[in-house]
């Protein structure tokens, strides 16, 4: 399982801590102070594992890291308390720093150094239970079980108690459980979708108009007089015409006005289409969907004390 670093993992981690930043808190054991809190490593699923602890005044420079279960807090002093941490356990300890990738086998030897006999014992319980059905014994691990260590490379290789696929947070609840003496002020925390929506521009309509040309053809009818002279013979052809008929009239004109239609073609503008321009607003529904966690609180009891629980706690 990966772990994170709370700063990166939520910046808004003094939520969890009444607001107080724990990450510059004091690391004392007993009433000596032997360091300070440097960073918190969270899982995928946002639960705490490990204090990152500066013990500069035990062992100058080094970084290690502290299981959560270990550790005491104390908002009011500022303080982490790690009652139960040696001088030889942090000399023993892998050191850690912020470029490193941990992974299973890093934290095996972790837990390999904090690990009780108690907790050895279990597990040697339950490789017995293994070693009947297989036949094979592992006596470099059985030594040092019954010694308070725990040799790590050897319980990654003893089948049927677990491997880097198989352990879980759980098999260590003495190193990794956090109790309501030790751990008062933590809240449980679960995420939930927020739906917002904001106004942003799409794009930009722009509507104008431009002048196109073509060419019209029109045809208007138009009259035109012209002049027809005809000549023609008469019946009494040579018949003589009687005294003074005769004028001879010099200078004699018949008049005649000849007129023709000319066309009048002019051009003028007319409205042939209005366009009104608006805006609508078409609604619609936006459905998003994420994966949202919640934190449950873990209740661990021996015996059978009375654990009062609130009406919408109880099952």
């Amino acid at each position: 399982m990966a772990l994170y670093k709370l700063r990166d993992f939520n910046p808004d981690y003094r939520n969890y801590f009444d607001n107080q930043d724990i990450l510059s808190f004091d690391l004392y054991n007993g009433s000596d102070k032997i360091g300070s809190i440097d960073e918190l490593l969270v899982d995928d699923e946002g639960r705490f594992r490990y204090f990152v602890i500066n013990t500069g005044v035990w062992v100058f420079g080094k970084k290690v890291l502290l299981p959560i279960g270990q550790s005491r807090i104390s908002y009011s002093d500022r303080r982490v308390y790690v009652d139960s941490l040696t001088r030889e356990q942090v000399e023993q300890l892998p050191e850690f720093n912020n470029d490193m990738l941990i992974d299973y086998d890093y934290e095996e030897n972790v837990r390999g150094v904090y690990r009780r006999p108690s907790t050895a014992t279990t597990e040697d319980a339950n490789y017995s239970t293994n070693v009947e059905s297989t036949g094979a014994v592992d006596t470099s691990s059985t030594m040092a079980a019954s010694a308070g260590t725990v040799d790590t490379s050897a319980s990654m290789a003893t089948p049927g108690i677990y491997d880097r696929d198989t352990y879980d947070y759980n098999r260590d609840a003495a190193l990794y459980n956090m109790n309501d003496r030790d751990h008062q002020n933590l809240r449980l925390f679960e995420e939930r979708l927020i739906a917002n929506k904001t106004r942003q521009k799409t794009g930009e309509v722009t509507v104008g108009k431009h002048v196109e040309t073509q060419r019209a053809n029109v045809e208007v009818p138009v009259d035109k007089e012209r002049v027809v002279i005809e000549r023609g013979s008469v019946t009494d052809m040579g018949r003589p015409v009687a005294p003074g008929e005769a004028t001879f009239a010099e200078g004699e004109v018949a008049r005649m006005e000849v007129y023709e239609e000319v066309p009048d073609i002019r051009k003028e503008a007319f409205v042939r289409e209005e366009v009104t321009v608006r805006k609508e607003v078409d609604h619609d529904r936006a459905v998003a969907e994420d994966e949202i966690r919640r934190e449950e609180l873990d209740v661990h009891t021996e015996g059978r004390p009375v654990v009062n629980k609130r009406p919408e706690d109880r099952i």
